[in-house]
């Protein structure tokens, strides 16, 4: 089955959290992490990645925490899922996640191609949906 990571969920949901956030208002992974009942520290991991990346910016201080540093709907999901996995797409097949030699049918394979079509049709979707199609 598809399914992407615990830690690019959380990093949806945060990023998610912190686009709802009015004034551009700090939001602290600890908020978030309480919210959502997310694990505090993986939580804080994939802050540090977001951040890292790009995505958000942190600001010290008594009120300090993360703020987004673009636009909602300049953001791509596929964007988010890239910089928290570090990997240029979702995989649905092993023989395209991992070496070819790691598949032990390849080079019978008899649905490759079929899969294939689907993953372009998945990654095209996370490719052109924006965090701001998810506010809602």
């Amino acid at each position: 089955m598809l399914q992407i990571s615990k830690k690019v969920e959380y990093g949806l949901i945060a990023i998610r959290h912190m686009a709802l956030q009015k004034n551009d208002c700090c939001t602290t992974t600890k908020e978030i992490s309480e919210r959502y009942a997310i694990p505090y520290n993986l939580l804080a991991k994939v802050m540090q990645v977001l951040a890292r990346r790009g995505f958000i910016i942190p600001r010290q201080g008594v009120y300090g925490g993360y703020i987004l540093t673009k636009n909602p709907s300049d953001i791509k999901i596929s964007d988010v899922i890239n910089a928290i996995e570090q990997v240029p797409q979702i995989s649905l097949m092993q023989c395209e996640a991992e070496p070819i030699e790691n598949c032990a049918v390849s080079s019978f394979c008899t649905i490759k191609s079929p899969l294939l079509k689907i993953q372009q049709t998945i990654n095209n979707a996370f490719q052109q949906m924006s965090l701001q199609e998810i506010l809602h």
